[in-house]
């Protein structure tokens, strides 16, 4: 299987279960392999007196809690079995990312196959068992952590059965600065723990998460929205549909390119080799009897005749019959 792209709509939907569908529309336009939100009960994942982040502040105000905007963007189970369904209609995989226990339970009922652990997760202890106990494949982001977290969470899911993983490297801030990005930590990762490792990407742009593929990113997640200028926390974070379709065929041709890691002549270049390369040539006429010379042999194109490779077995060999100048020299 190639890299595994999520079409990250979160809660761009703004609590409206019709333009959740419509993401879930542009997704499968797009290319993408998975869609996912969130699911949360705003009084189980925030106090009232919460803080809202800096981002978050500057798309949705000031005065209002976290609470009072998550409570906003809640849908209710049959909003999310409904969305489930609409996505194997279209065939797509559902996904959603659970902030609470009670939300890991109404997913585990919708038959969710793989779980994807946000960043504020991994330090849950009590949130890390219960999804590891229901042993499925699980992707893991690892915001704002450092390698000794990443370890305690993956030994909880391990020691409760969970063999499948892919660790994301990501950085939680919306929109994240470039020199933020850190890339190279996704390698660190995958060479601390021999995981599969991915990228969940909050920067503007998508060369970064196309990047992430090149350095061996198996699971690629990306923020989209139907529409940037829409109210809401993360739209301004987000990809444009047409934007997601043109990261996910970047990807895709990134893909075909990696290639084997066999070093050979590939099919499309194998006919390239008599035309490019040399052979060993008359530099002018010789004629039968002659002795081949530093003076009397040259190399040109085409490469079909003697290689150059094996200039010092010629010279010094008797040409067993006449040659024009440039004419392939034989034995």
């Amino acid at each position: 299987m190639g890299v595994f792209v999520i079409a990250e709509a979160g809660v761009n939907h703004n609590g409206d279960i019709k333009l959740a569908k419509e993401l879930i529309d542009k997704a499968v336009w797009a290319g993408a392999d998975a869609i996912k939100f969130q699911t949360f009960r705003a009084d189980k994942l925030a106090s009232k007196i919460a803080r809202k982040a800096d981002y978050q502040k500057e798309m949705v105000g000031k005065d209002e809690s976290q609470y009072t905007m998550l409570k906003k963007l809640e849908f209710t189970v049959n909003d999310f079995r409904a969305l489930k369904e609409y996505c194997d209609r279209k065939n797509i995989i559902f996904m959603s990312s659970p902030f609470d226990l009670e939300s890991i339970d109404l997913l585990a009922n919708l038959g969710m196959e793989i779980w994807k652990i946000p960043s504020g997760e991994i330090t849950n202890l009590p949130y890390l068992r219960k999804i590891g106990h229901l042993k499925k494949k699980v992707i893991m982001s690892t915001g704002m952590s450092n390698l000794s977290e990443i370890e305690v969470a993956l030994d909880v899911l391990k020691d409760q059965g969970v063999n499948d993983i892919t660790v994301l490297h990501c950085n939680t801030e919306y929109p994240t600065p470039i020199e933020d990005v850190n890339l190279k930590a996704m390698q660190t990762i995958q060479n601390a723990f021999k995981v599969k490792v991915g990228y969940s990407d909050h920067t503007r742009g998508i060369e970064v998460p196309i990047a992430a593929v090149a350095l061996g990113a198996e699971v690629i997640e990306k923020h989209f929205t139907l529409d940037r200028d829409m109210e809401g926390p993360d739209h301004k974070a987000s990809l444009e549909p047409e934007e997601l379709k043109i990261m996910i065929e970047f990807i895709r041709n990134i893909e075909k390119a990696l290639g084997d890691g066999i070093k050979k002549p590939s099919k499309s270049e194998i006919k390239n080799k008599d035309i490019v390369r040399k052979s060993i040539v008359a530099a002018h006429s010789i004629r039968k009897g002659e002795r081949f010379t530093e003076g009397n042999l040259t190399v040109k194109r085409p490469g079909n005749g003697i290689s150059p490779m094996y200039w010092d077995q010629i010279i010094g060999k008797v040409a067993k019959r006449d040659y024009k100048k440039d004419e392939l020299i034989e034995l």
